[in-house]
C-alpha cells in the first residue's frame, strides 16, 4: 500500500512540475492559414461512453490490453467530470509516461487533458496543454486557432485571442465570419464555449487585425 501511495505521489509531482514548465512556454507563432486536419485532436475513447460498467471495464483494459493508455485517458476524463481533478491529473500523468513524448498519442493526451482542464475551470492549464499539442502538429491544424482563442479570451488576453481567431477567419472566411455557424463547425463544444467564442468573433469583426 505504501508503495502504491508513493508511486501516485510521484506521478502527481511529475505532473505538477510538467505543468509549471508548460505554462512558462510560449504559444506557437501564429501562421497565416490553418487548413490541416489533426488525428490527435479527438476525444480518446477506449470503450463507448454508454457501455454498462464502463469504469470497471476500463480498469480491466488498463491492465490487460494494448489500449491501456487510451483506457487511462478515458478514466481521467471521467475523474475530471466527477470533480476529482487530482485523480484525473494522476491518471493523465500515467498515460503520458506510457507513450513516446513526441508521438501522436502524446499530443492526443495533451489535447484531451486541455479540454478536461478548461471544463474544470482552469483555462491557464488548458492553454498550456493545448499549446504543447499544437506545437507538435506537422502542418497547421484547423482546431488550433479557435481553441487557443477560447482559452485566451477566458484568461482576459483579448488581443491574443482576436489574433488567433483572425487566423481561422483568414483560412475559411465564409465559415468563421458568422457565429451562427458555430454549432455546425464546433459540434463537440458546449453551448457556453461557443458563446465565449462568439464574443471573440464579435470583437474580431469590429476590428479585424491586419496580416501579418
Amino acid at each position: 500500500m505504501g508503495t502504491t501511495k508513493s508511486v501516485a505521489a510521484g506521478l502527481a509531482l511529475l505532473a505538477s512540475l510538467f505543468l509549471s514548465s508548460a505554462q512558462a512556454q510560449n504559444l506557437p507563432k501564429i501562421a497565416e492559414f490553418y487548413f490541416d486536419e489533426d488525428m490527435a485532436a479527438k476525444p480518446v475513447q477506449a470503450l463507448p461512453p454508454e457501455q454498462d460498467g464502463l469504469v470497471d471495464q476500463l480498469m480491466k483494459l488498463r491492465e490487460r490490453s494494448r489500449k491501456g493508455a487510451d483506457a487511462t485517458v478515458q478514466l481521467a476524463g471521467i475523474a475530471y467530470a466527477e470533480g476529482r481533478a487530482e485523480l484525473g491529473t494522476q491518471l493523465y500523468g500515467e498515460a503520458l509516461s506510457s507513450v513516446s513524448a513526441n508521438s501522436i498519442q502524446a499530443r492526443s493526451i495533451h489535447w484531451n487533458q486541455g479540454w478536461d482542464l478548461y471544463r474544470s475551470g482552469d483555462a491557464q492549464a488548458a492553454l498550456a496543454h493545448w499549446g504543447i499539442a499544437a506545437e507538435g502538429v506537422r502542418g497547421n491544424a484547423g482546431w488550433v486557432p479557435p481553441t487557443l482563442a477560447l482559452a485566451l479570451w477566458k484568461l482576459g488576453r483579448r488581443d491574443e485571442a482576436i489574433a488567433w481567431y483572425a487566423a481561422a477567419a483568414r483560412t475559411e472566411p465564409q465559415q468563421w465570419n458568422d457565429a451562427a455557424r458555430f454549432p455546425q463547425l464546433l459540434p463537440e463544444w458546449k453551448d457556453e464555449e461557443r458563446a465565449t467564442l462568439a464574443e471573440v468573433q464579435q470583437a474580431w469583426a469590429a476590428n479585424p487585425p491586419a496580416w501579418p
